[in-house]
């Protein structure tokens, strides 16, 4: 019984020790530093969609005769804000890919947007509009930013569960996958749709 007590006591501590030498307690934090990066893209894309929503009340005051650019740009926003992606699923590639998508297509919506002060000189009389378009393309930057953050997060993360001794852990206590880079779409989905500002045009 003291014999038994004594190799207990003994082992658990060398247990410890070489768990901890698997990298077993990093691979965690790994996870969540990926996830919490995941975060930051996903509000960094809700605040592009609020402020294309201030956009577009600006847009409509000045250039009412365009509404099909503004109802392609309220469309691709619905549809963006719709595909949600939770940290559980950033291992699964098909969900990354529909997220992209409709984040893509809402990027190439926004495009005739910028043009539009060119065919409505009356915006640039109003404060907002010039201001506002500002804000996106800083907007844009910043995601750019948190995209690159999240997929170094995600190499790191990638890497130690496939490196040993770390994976040595990774898939007896944890059960790690691969998570998602975040990657660009197929071209077309980047294209921006045809727009005419031509207001005489039927």
């Amino acid at each position: 019984m003291k014999r038994t007590s004594l190799m207990t006591a003994f082992l658990l501590p060398v247990g410890a020790v070489s768990l901890s030498g698997c990298g077993v307690n990093s691979i965690p934090t790994a996870e969540e530093k990926a996830k919490k990066e995941w975060a930051d893209v996903e509000a960094a894309f809700q605040r592009r969609a609020n402020l294309v929503n201030n956009l577009e009340a600006t847009v409509k005051g000045a250039a009412g005769a365009e509404n099909r650019t503004l109802t392609q740009v309220t469309e691709a926003r619905a549809s963006a804000t719709q595909v949600k992606l939770s940290g559980d699923q950033l291992s699964d590639p098909e969900a990354m890919k529909r997220f992209a998508e409709a984040q893509s297509r809402f990027s190439a919506a926004i495009l005739p947007l910028q043009r539009m002060q060119e065919a409505y000189p009356e915006l640039k009389s109003q404060a907002n509009f010039p201001l506002l378009m500002s804000q996106l393309e800083g907007m844009e930057n910043r995601i750019n930013v948190e995209i690159a953050d999240y997929n170094e997060a995600v190499q790191a993360y990638n890497t130690q569960i496939r490196t040993f001794p770390a994976v040595i852990g990774a898939k007896v206590i944890y059960g790690s996958k691969p998570m998602e880079p975040y990657r660009s779409v197929t071209p077309n989905a980047e294209v921006a749709p045809e727009v005419n500002f031509d207001t005489n045009a039927q």
